[in-house]
């Protein structure tokens, strides 16, 4: 089982950002960069796709749900702040081959909480921007990671 997790592609500076953040939208680079997650992940059998409630995330996975027909499911749980129990959970029970975009507080965190339960990361963690976590599971555990490193934006 494969699950990717993938860390929302760019977007305009939150300094410069008037107005709430959860609206601050991908830069030109970051839609670029949603672009090559799609030629990344486009070609599998990605079951479901959920997203932060944030626009920069959903923007993100856009295009790839729009390639593969599927509907981006929102939920806070991979929302930016407190709200690692959720995440964990969510990435849990998370479908077989589904896609995950999230921030720069949770990802870190996530892949934190699976090392701590066996999980191994096989090459150089990614943390940037439009980074995918190919999350691989044995025997019902989370086994090894790989960051794949973001597409050019």
């Amino acid at each position: 089982m494969a699950l990717y997790l993938v860390r929302h592609a760019k977007a305009g500076s939150r300094g410069d950002w008037q107005g709430d953040d959860r609206e601050r939208p991908l830069s030109r680079a970051g839609q670029e960069q949603a672009d090559g997650i799609t030629l990344l992940l486009g070609h599998l059998p990605i079951s479901k796709i959920y997203s932060s409630p944030y626009v920069r995330c959903v923007q993100t996975v856009e295009p790839l749900a729009k390639k593969l027909g599927i509907e981006v499911k929102i939920t806070e749980a991979l929302a930016e702040g407190d709200v690692f129990d959720e995440a964990i959970a969510l990435v849990d029970k998370a479908p077989k081959n589904a896609v995950l975009c999230s921030h720069g507080d949770v990802i870190p965190a996530v892949i934190d909480a699976l090392l701590h339960r066996g999980l191994v990361i096989k090459g150089e963690p990614d943390w940037r921007k439009g980074a995918t976590w190919v999350l691989e599971r044995k025997k019902g555990e989370w086994a090894k990671a790989r960051a794949v490193p973001p597409p050019a934006g």
